[in-house]
């Protein structure tokens, strides 16, 4: 699948959330993500995120292996995103640590998640404060099979931020992992 993603700093997060809250009710997540890599930083350079994720709610505990691939869209910085859930984290970091894998960089974010319809499509917008950078970042995604529809997807996307109040000049292609890895000097 690839992840059809446009992301934006958010400077009125409760605008925001009133705009989102028509689609339907959000719900609150805590996310711990650790991102790995090898001792070479391999998988940095081909621009290439494998991750475990920690998703906590006040009714749910779950965790996410994610692999994303190199970049298709320099505009967007939209990628090919493989998931799925996992029943060991400690099974996991073992594997992926036997493999030759470090986590290079974890850090916490604390959402807020809507699923939703528009434009014909399924979508995803997450509103994510990152304690670290004392920032809100809202990404809004939908997931195609063809790398062929990408800009059309993109195009839906930005008209449902647009519709959020999100305008151009806020979008951002910046990295959570590299904007907490600055913070941290």
């Amino acid at each position: 699948m690839i992840e059809a993603e446009l992301k934006a700093r958010v400077h009125a997060p409760q605008d925001v959330i009133r705009n989102l809250d028509q689609y339907g009710p959000g719900h609150v997540e805590t996310y711990h993500d650790t991102y790995y890599d090898d001792a070479d930083g391999s998988l940095t350079a081909r621009d290439a995120e494998l991750r475990t994720r920690t998703v906590s709610s006040p009714h749910d505990t779950r965790f996410v292996l994610t692999y994303k691939g190199a970049t298709i869209d320099a505009d967007s910085g939209s990628k090919p995103e493989h998931e799925t859930r996992v029943t060991d984290p400690d099974a996991v970091h073992a594997m992926l640590t036997g493999l030759g894998y470090r986590p290079a960089i974890a850090f916490e974010k604390r959402c807020r998640n809507y699923e939703f319809d528009a434009r014909g499509r399924k979508m995803q917008a997450t509103l994510a404060f990152l304690p670290e950078l004392d920032a809100t970042f809202l990404e809004l995604e939908t997931l195609i099979r063809d790398d062929g529809d990408v800009q059309e997807a993109l195009s839906d996307v930005r008209a449902v931020l647009h519709d959020l109040g999100i305008k151009d000049p806020d979008l951002t292609k910046e990295r959570y992992s590299e904007a907490v890895a600055a913070s941290r000097g």
